[in-house]
């Protein structure tokens, strides 16, 4: 028996399971997973932090956005807070100082979100950084941790009180429209619907072609992460320092310290895993940067990126593919612009019943890419 709803959204992760909220109450959704468990290639090996210049100006709006939604989500939503008071220094190795100025540039004309800190001021909040890297540093106040694991668990839990239908193990076979109904063929059955949603994060583009849609070139990236045991304890109360080239970033975790070489391999979606290599370069670029040595990787782990040409998300019906939506490229801040990348596709798929949130759509519009 083919079951049918308003709103057929493919991929359970962060985007999908986000936006079947925002549609709650609004009109019926299946959310069509491919995985047994939602969210685990890229939602649940996330960074988890949130910081209003990650992804640059472009993506802050909708970081800004979600900060309320984060901080004070509606009541019963989530069991645990959803952000922790973290705080983000932004340094780099002296012969790359232009990258900072240049990141403090990009941010000039928004909201006061980083503030000039004095070499003095840079040692005391992160005293293991070498003293030609604490020559300049920028900090950023507002960045938080983000219990990404809560976050998700509530967005499903929370579409399912809503009516969402969960189906795992439902990997898209093909869509096929005909008479305004997309037919959908998955593993685990078939499904009909209006409307169709592409949420497949690293699969997005070959979520389109199976339905016979132009992809937009969302391209996956491999992203590595280690977790580190150094030679002196590391301070729970250490920032997210991030080098402003682009090469390194870390912060405290349970006794470790999470390092990343902020590598972005082209890779092909799947379950992607940390090869020595970008462990060995993490390990060396932390070093090179800090007084610290590593004394022990206790564990590594690399997710998955995923990035329009642009480094934009994409939010919106396409215009080449009557009722086939696009709501994908979030790269490496889908958490922390959620709740208003939802708002957002939510007010376009219901004709403005969903409150859009205070960002210019025409920016994340599926069209720039026709």
């Amino acid at each position: 028996m083919t079951e049918r709803a308003d709103i057929i959204i493919v991929g359970g992760g962060m985007a999908g399971a986000s936006l079947a909220f925002a549609l709650s109450g609004h009109a019926s959704v299946l959310l069509l997973e491919a995985e047994e468990m939602p969210g685990r290639h890229a939602t649940g090996r996330s960074a988890a932090f949130y910081a209003e210049t990650y992804g640059g100006p472009g993506v802050q709006p909708l970081t800004t956005a979600s900060k309320a939604f984060l901080t004070s989500p509606p009541a019963g939503f989530a069991d645990v807070p959803l952000l922790h008071g973290r705080g983000a220094l932004h340094v780099t190795a002296p012969d790359r100082r232009a990258a900072l100025r240049g990141f403090a540039a990009s941010f000039s004309g928004a909201a006061p979100f980083l503030q000039t800190l004095s070499p003095e001021e840079v040692r005391k909040t992160v005293p293991i950084l070498r003293a030609d890297w604490a020559e300049a540093g920028l900090w950023e106040a507002g960045c938080r941790d983000i219990d990404v694991a809560a976050l998700h668990a509530a967005y499903l839990r929370q579409a399912k009180r809503g009516g969402t239908r969960l189906v795992v193990n439902a990997a898209l076979e093909s869509a096929v429209r005909g008479d305004g109904i997309w037919r959908v063929s998955t593993a685990a059955g078939s499904f009909e619907a209006p409307v169709l949603v592409n949420a497949a994060g690293a699969w997005a583009d070959d979520v389109a072609a199976r339905t016979g849609t132009a992809p937009v070139g969302v391209r996956p990236l491999r992203r590595t992460m280690v977790a580190a045991e150094l030679d002196r304890p590391v301070g729970a109360d250490w920032p997210l320092t991030v080098d402003a080239a682009g090469e390194l970033y870390f912060k405290p975790d349970a006794g470790l310290l999470w390092i990343s070489p902020h590598d972005e391999t082209p890779c092909d979606p799947g379950d992607v895993q940390p090869e020595e290599i970008d462990i060995a370069i993490a390990v060396d670029r932390f070093e090179r940067a800090t007084t610290a040595k590593v004394r022990r990787v206790v564990r590594s782990w690399a997710g998955l990126r995923s990035f329009t040409p642009d480094r934009l998300p994409v939010y919106g019906f396409d215009p080449s593919s009557e009722d086939f939506f696009w709501c994908a490229g979030q790269g490496g801040f889908g958490i922390q612009t959620a709740p208003a990348g939802a708002a957002l596709a939510a007010s376009l798929l219901t004709g403005g019943a969903v409150s859009p949130p205070p960002v210019d759509p025409d920016i994340y519009a599926a069209a720039r890419f026709r």
